[in-house]
């Protein structure tokens, strides 16, 4: 293998850090379910509270998080703000861990 030179190390760490700062990002469960549910479409507060039963005040928080972060975005319509996940590597990053952990497994390794 060849030796990375300071430019590329440089470029790694630049890149270890936002991974390392998205991963803290996505590791609170509550933000987790949102941005799971979130993947599937947006959603608007109430229904997201509904569906993943966090109460407001917490479901408010987190969304102000990931809102702060850049990784949410909304629409207002009337009264109701509508959130969606804004980042494409949010969202590839999700399906990877749906596919890890919650695609049912194929039938050769349900019945080891």
């Amino acid at each position: 293998m060849p030796s990375a030179t300071a430019t590329d190390m440089d470029a790694m760490r630049a890149a270890a850090t936002d991974a390392a700062a998205l991963l803290r990002l996505m590791s609170n469960e509550d933000r987790l379910l949102l941005l799971c549910q979130l993947s599937q479409g947006e959603c608007c507060v109430g229904a997201l509270e509904a569906l993943l039963d966090i109460r407001q005040p917490t479901l408010s928080q987190q969304l102000g998080v990931l809102r702060n972060e850049g990784v949410v975005a909304t629409r207002r319509e009337g009264k109701h703000i509508y959130y969606r996940v804004s980042d494409e590597r949010v969202l590839q990053l999700l399906q990877l861990l749906y596919d890890m952990f919650c695609a049912p497994a194929p039938r050769s390794r349900r019945h080891r």
